[in-house]
């Protein structure tokens, strides 16, 4: 039987801390990098030592509220810290919640980097490195990822940004990293937003937050001329901007992304990651993304736009596109 997180005692009330110490917090940068095993961390933690953060590895979680309280004591010295917690700290992992209750209430906020793939990705990439899954004790390493994914749910689901790197290449993995957390000026909005385009018959993107399907709108792909070329071509736009159903379906896509992102704003939420698919995700998804995210940048908000089969391989798709 696995064990579940204690809840913790209730704390006495505590003296609001002095204004320097206050300060002092709120600017130290805090990042819990977890997620899967296989998934890319080794990379992304090599990423964040490039942007100059302090990293510790496999840090147990039980260690982490005393960590996070050198850091705070650390003289200004300490101001960007990226840790480490997974599946290899065994029943101690078991604790995270715990201990980020304990961080939490020494003022500091920990944000959560989840990095997950696909199974069938994950299953390769130990075979290919010849890596043992720390589950998987049968020795079959589909077992040891379930396994794992059952145990990182509720992480997770507390997660402030998940990373899909199931087709990412390790350049672009660490160009998104880089990008989201590199130390830049005041963002004008609390709220990055990434647009991926795909192709449903590639798969739906895991680390989508809303997923928008826009196969019903006229293919590119059945005009001679047009299938050949990539929705970022002027034609291409051209086509699909014409329809009538894409201008109704843009107005109102616009109007919901209007309402909705405030609301995420107000809740707290930091990266939101909305997905458009069409069927091969070459032509309708990719603008249909460009729209979205033209729009979005016009309310102020954070956008990267990422078109994930933009570049597969179209020819001989047929009645299949």
């Amino acid at each position: 039987m696995e064990r579940r997180p204690s809840s913790p005692r209730a704390a006495p009330p505590r003296a609001a801390p002095p204004r320097a110490a206050t300060r002092r917090r709120a600017g130290v940068q805090f990042v819990i990098i977890t997620g899967l095993s296989g998934a890319g961390k080794s990379t992304v933690m090599k990423v964040f030592e490039d942007l100059g953060f302090f990293c510790v590895d496999n840090l147990p979680p039980a260690l982490l509220p005393k960590f996070a309280d050198l850091c705070l004591h650390s003289e200004d010295k300490v101001r960007r810290v990226a840790v480490v917690i997974d599946i290899r700290g065994g029943e101690f992992f078991d604790d995270l919640f715990s201990a980020l209750h304990q961080v939490a209430r020494l003022g500091l906020r920990a944000d959560i980097l989840f990095l997950d793939a696909a199974d069938d990705v994950l299953v390769r990439r130990f075979k290919e490195t010849r890596r043992k899954h720390p589950l998987a004790q049968t020795g079959r390493v589909l077992t040891g990822i379930r396994a794992e994914r059952r145990r990182l749910e509720a992480v997770k689901g507390r997660a402030h940004r998940i990373v899909d790197t199931s087709t990412l290449t390790v350049r672009e993995l660490r160009d998104e990293i880089a990008s989201a957390y590199r130390r830049a000026r005041t963002p004008r909005r609390p709220l990055e937003v990434s647009v991926v385009t795909f192709g449903y018959k590639y798969g739906i993107p895991i680390d989508a937050d809303l997923i928008l399907d826009v196969r019903f709108l006229p293919n590119p792909h059945y005009q001679p001329a047009l299938r050949p070329l990539p929705g970022t071509h002027a034609r291409v736009r051209k086509f699909v901007m014409d329809q009538p159903q894409t201008r109704d379906f843009i107005a109102r896509l616009n109007e919901f992304g209007d309402y909705l992102l405030p609301q995420f704003v107000a809740e707290g939420k930091n990266h939101l990651t909305i997905g458009l698919g069409c069927t091969g995700g070459r032509h309708r998804s990719v603008v249909l993304g460009e729209e979205l995210a033209r729009h979005l940048r016009r309310g102020g908000y954070r956008v990267r736009v990422r078109h994930r089969d933009l570049r597969k391989d179209d020819r001989g798709a047929g009645e299949a596109q």
